[in-house]
């Protein structure tokens, strides 16, 4: 073999092996650690396979309230809180894939309310927050 073909064929070689390498030590997947909530959440909402919450019913106790989402789909999911059928303004929490976490403070008074995601095409996450 002349030097020239044999130099090309080492390089090839020498290419797809760092390329495999590369590809063995990749990120993503599902083999990276999930996020985590922080300690001071009181109530955990989990989205789950079959675009679900992971209840149909939750418990607070009225105040401050730390809300925390976790993401156990393979898509993204929002949670928003609404009463009687009206948003409240300026709480969102969004893990936008499987194994994200968000959390977020919200003041609740006692009553009922409606805990959702508004993503498109998700109009069956639907749970009730019952705050006492």
């Amino acid at each position: 073999m002349s030097p020239l073909k044999l130099f090309r064929v080492s390089t090839v070689a020498l290419v797809a092996t760092a390329g495999f390498a590369l590809v063995g030590c990749g990120g993503g997947g599902d083999s990276a650690p999930a996020d985590t909530l922080p300690a001071e959440v009181g109530l955990t909402v989990t989205a789950v396979p079959s675009i679900r919450w992971d209840a149909a019913d939750y418990t607070a106790t009225a105040g401050d309230v730390v809300i925390g989402l976790v993401n156990e789909d393979s898509v993204r999911h929002t949670l928003i809180i609404a009463k009687d059928g009206t948003k409240i303004p300026d709480f969102k929490l969004v893990a936008g894939k499987k194994g994200a976490v968000d959390s977020g403070s919200i003041t609740l008074d006692a009553g009922t309310y409606q805990l959702l995601c508004d993503v498109p095409g998700h109009q069956n996450m639907k749970a009730v927050l019952t705050v006492s």
